[in-house]
């Protein structure tokens, strides 16, 4: 029995270089998610061309808190750029976050990725998983209770994958197990297992996906990835290399090849705690 897959491309809107690769592999076929980084420099003008995606392709928010700007006025005026990652994770452990700030951010957030799209998020995730930190996790998961249709999440608790193995177990201990147990505790529907994190300097894509795919438990799996097309100016990209590679690789005959050696179709992976899986398959175009 073939095992199924979800592959979700984050970042859309955070540069047009990005965004076209995002569109064509959805449009190709090759990928069936795509995350939205709604404060990214083509965001406004990238956003209307999600509509012509097929509707097997699902779309959710990529809440940031690293990259940019804020888009809330309060949380601006104390900063006025987002932190780096490693700030964050650090305040987040310490308690030294402004959570109030915080939970206007997510939802300037999500007002700018209704607007642009005029629908709500099918899921939601966060930039370098934010969403999964302390005193973020909770304001994240509390809104997405709200929210009507109920988004999915995605769950950082469990990851799979070769290599790397440090920043997996970083990513897991600094709030993804937490959020895994909430995400059961809450019954907010979710991916069981999580792979794509890696070396972004090894260039040896395909071998990597052909481990990821191996794994890919009998209860499917969510694998994110990063491509994108050759920048043409913008703003500087520190993993624009890796995501030219990844663009090629998922754009190529070998990805399907690899695809149907490892026995794996794309298709919706979430799972509501307590409730049958009614994941629909489809395979790769």
């Amino acid at each position: 029995m073939s095992r199924t897959l979800a592959l979700c491309a984050d970042d859309f809107g955070q540069t047009p270089a990005i965004s076209a690769g995002i569109l064509r592999l959805a449009r190709a076929g090759r990928l069936n998610a795509i995350s939205c980084l709604v404060n990214g420099v083509s965001w406004v003008s990238d956003a209307p061309k999600l509509q012509s995606l097929p509707a097997a392709v699902q779309i959710g928010l990529h809440f940031n808190l690293t990259e940019g700007r804020p888009l809330s006025q309060r949380l601006s005026q104390r900063w006025p750029t987002l932190p780096r990652h490693a700030a964050l994770l650090l305040r987040s452990q310490l308690g030294l976050l402004p959570r109030g700030l915080l939970r206007g951010e997510f939802h300037a957030q999500l007002r700018a990725f209704l607007d642009a799209t005029g629908a709500s998020p099918t899921y939601l995730d966060g930039h370098q998983h934010v969403h999964a930190l302390p005193m973020i996790r909770g304001l994240v998961l509390d809104a997405a209770e709200h929210m009507r249709p109920v988004p999915a999440v995605r769950n950082t608790g469990r990851i799979l994958g070769p290599g790397f193995a440090f920043k997996r177990r970083v990513i897991e201990f600094c709030g993804g197990r937490d959020l895994a147990r909430e995400l059961v505790q809450r019954e907010l529907a979710h991916n069981v297992a999580l792979m794509g994190v890696y070396d972004f300097s090894d260039t040896d894509y395909r071998a990597l996906m052909q481990a990821w795919l191996a794994q890919v438990p009998p209860e499917g799996a969510l694998l994110f990835c990063h491509p994108g097309d050759t920048p043409n100016g913008g703003p500087p990209d520190a993993i624009a290399g890796a995501r030219v590679r990844e663009l090629s690789y998922l754009e190529s005959p070998a990805f399907t090849q690899d695809l149907a050696q490892a026995g794996v179709v794309l298709g919706p992976v979430w799972r509501t705690p307590g409730a049958p899986s009614r994941a629909r398959k489809s395979s790769a175009g």
